[in-house]
């Protein structure tokens, strides 16, 4: 139960979210966003049907395409979006005031507000259906890259602006692209801990080794190796810490080996016990 609560209110939370970027920014800016309301913005022109109802149809017909092609299961995960996002649209529509801002600060702020959105929803396991429909059809049965897809047809949509368009306006639409996109990256890693992987190749593994685990409450790996030079056996020790336990892990093994060669990353997400497990983190 607590898990259906919590998708729920990401998904009325995370197409609120969208709603408003394409209401408040896309819309009444004329952004080339790159889903269905960067569609909605390429036709405007030729049409006198209003933008709200040609994401409407948009959303409902991609919604019905991606039911018969990418199955039940889809269609549950989706069908929310596929009602949630008009209706805010249309809520909206009627009652938000236009915010007069710079264009360039329209696309930006519509990026971030919108990739909120959306990584919200992704987060929970769902899809805002949409424009991530035709990516899906074609990961699932041409083995397309999902995000190289997606990336392929939000651009080719911003693109297909200079036809219409001026070159600002697709300019102004490939950045509320990137920020979007920049967007989605971080609401989807947002509460992980920021890790590190750090590998340790020294000569003094059996004196470092305890420490670590002892000082530092961390588990250590030992990885088998040879040096390609002399080609002599070692053990490099690989080690996952919280970015806060770095500089102490740091001053540990200058005091041990301060000859010793390290490697440190940057890690996303770390699963197991002490990083997610409900241990100390």
């Amino acid at each position: 139960m607590k898990e259906i609560v919590k998708t729920l209110l990401a998904l009325l939370a995370g197409n609120l979210l969208l709603a408003f970027s394409v209401s408040a920014f896309v819309l009444p800016y004329d952004i080339l966003s790159g889903g269905v309301a960067g569609i909605a913005v390429l036709v405007k022109p030729f049409t006198s049907i209003s933008e709200n109802t040609i994401i409407t149809v948009l959303v409902i017909s991609l919604f019905l395409v991606g039911w018969a092609f990418l199955g039940k299961k889809f269609a549950v995960t989706t069908i929310m979006s596929s009602i949630l996002y008009p209706a805010y649209l249309l809520l909206l529509d009627n009652h938000l005031q236009p915010v007069e801002v710079d264009p360039l600060l329209a696309s930006v702020f519509g990026g971030l507000i919108a990739g909120a959105g959306i990584g919200l929803v992704m987060k929970v396991g769902a899809s805002t259906g949409g424009m991530d429909i035709p990516p899906l059809i074609l990961q699932k049965y041409l083995g397309f890259d999902l995000g190289k897809s997606v990336m392929a047809i939000d651009a080719l949509t911003v693109i297909a602006g200079l036809w219409i368009y001026d070159l600002q306006h697709v300019l102004i639409g490939l950045i509320y692209v990137y920020a979007s996109g920049i967007m989605i990256s971080k609401a989807l890693t947002f509460g992980l801990v920021e890790s590190m992987s750090v590998q340790i190749i020294t000569e003094k593994n059996e004196e470092l080794l305890p420490l670590i685990q002892e000082k530092m409450e961390r588990g250590v790996t030992l990885i088998h190796a040879e040096g390609g030079y002399l080609h002599q056996q070692n053990n490099v020790l690989l080690v996952v810490i919280s970015k806060h336990q770095y500089q102490s892990l740091v001053n540990l093994i200058r005091e041990i080996d301060p000859s010793a060669f390290v490697i440190i990353s940057d890690v996303k997400e770390v699963q197991g016990n002490g990083f997610t497990y409900g241990t100390r983190i």
